[in-house]
This record gives C-alpha cells, structure tokens and sequence, in this order.
C-alpha cells in the first residue's frame, strides 16, 4: 500500500510539474532564474530563423549576401506578401509548441509569443507603412476547436493585439468545412484538402496581418490570403510562431 501511494505521489508531482511553470523556472531546463519563461542560456540557444526566404520567410541553409526568393515563391508565387516567423520548428521548439497546442500548456507558449511579438515591432519600426489594419488568426472549425479546447492562433492573435496595439477579429473569416487533417500532406494535397474551406463574412481592411503557430508548406496562408485578397484585401502576411525547414 505504501509503495502504491508513494507510485502515486510520484506520478501527481510529475504531472504537476509538467503542466505548470513557476515564477524564475526555465519552462526548457526548469533551472531558476530571475524571469519567466525562458533562461539566457535556452533563449540564446533557440533555432532562430535568420537564413530565409524573402517571402515566405522558409529556412535557407545559406546565408544570402540579400533577401532572396526560395524555387517555390518563384515557381508558385504565394497570394501573401511576406512572412514574419522568428524561430524555426525544430528541437526545443516543437517540442514547446506540442505541449502548448496540445495539452493546453499555455506557458509554454508565452515565451515564443514575447519573441514573436519582438519580431513584429522591430519589423514595424523599420517599415511603419506596412502596419496591419487588423489581425486574423487561423481560423479552426467549431467541430475541432470544441474538441482542442481551445485555438492556439487565437490565444496568439490576443496577445499580439495587446502587445502592439493592432485589434484582432475571429468574425471576418470563418472555417466552414473541416476537410481531414493537414499533418502528412504535400503542398497540392493540402491545397486541395483546403479548396472551399473559408469564407469571407465582410469586406476585409486593406492590410491584414494573419496568425498562426507553424507555418509549414504555407497551404492554408496561401489559400486564406486569396480569400481576402478577392475579398478586397490588398496586403496580407503572415505572422507564426515557427516555420518548418521545408
């Protein structure tokens, strides 16, 4: 009996500890320091994306001497305009965004959110004209979100609004049909997967800012940006936590 409740003991403080972050706790390494979110050290050591396509912001295993366009964006040009996304999707990074997405450990969001949102004004300092009218996170399907709990592009678009100053909208475009999941598929699988997916509710703003968590083959911005774009939209990037090496 006693074995079985210390079993337990040890099985609740786990879960405890990996669904809460305390105040000066690392959320990678647990170590403590004087913050939150993440130490100097994981912060420093995040697979940032700095090596990246002009437009669709995919990572790049060379440093280009200037903004460069990858084969795809000049292949198939996308209907969004540029790409703002900080990190790459790799080690730790998926892993926080999993845990996050998944099993509604928002803490381990907040720390890639503040360097999102980073991201967005040092963008906006350097280009003020470029500033969205409005922000869209992605929008899920009632069905799914009921079953998530809750939208991860939402949680996102809220804080980004906050931080910047730009308000947000889950009312201007709506996901009407489900479709099956997009994890798997290649880009013309997921384009198809998508076709008659969103629906526009009103005229959009001129400059529409969409948000997301990942960014992987850029199937669901291309088709949602041409959605607003035939809408009226007349600029629409793209902001995400992570984008995906290919």
């Amino acid at each position: 009996m006693i074995k079985r409740l210390k079993l337990l003991s040890t099985q609740i403080v786990q879960r405890v500890n990996s669904s809460l972050t305390l105040p000066g706790q690392c959320v990678a390494c647990c170590a403590g320091f004087q913050g939150q979110g993440l130490c100097p050290a994981c912060l420093n050591a995040l697979p940032y994306n700095h090596q990246h396509c002009r437009q669709c912001a995919l990572p790049l295993p060379f440093a280009p001497d200037q903004p460069v366009l990858c084969g795809e964006c000049l292949k198939h040009p996308p209907s969004f305009d540029r790409v703002i996304t900080p990190l790459r999707y790799q080690f730790p990074v998926n892993r926080l965004i999993s845990r996050y997405k998944y099993n509604h450990q928002r803490s381990l969001g907040r720390p890639l959110i503040r360097i999102l949102v980073n991201a967005v004004s040092t963008h906006l300092a350097c280009a003020p004209t470029q500033r969205p009218d409005i922000l869209i996170p992605s929008p899920m399907h009632p069905a799914k979100q009921r079953k998530r709990g809750f939208n991860q592009a939402e949680d996102i678009a809220e804080l980004l609004s906050l931080s910047i100053g730009v308000p947000w909208s889950v009312t201007l475009v709506k996901r009407q049909r489900a479709g099956t999941a997009q994890s798997g598929l290649n880009r013309q699988q997921r384009l198809a997967n998508l076709k008659g997916a969103f629906v526009i509710t009103g005229r959009p703003p001129p400059r529409i800012a969409i948000i997301d968590d990942v960014m992987t083959t850029g199937a669901t911005a291309r088709v949602l940006a041409q959605a607003l774009k035939t809408a009226g939209a007349k600029e629409v990037e793209v902001w995400a936590l992570a984008r995906t090496p290919g």
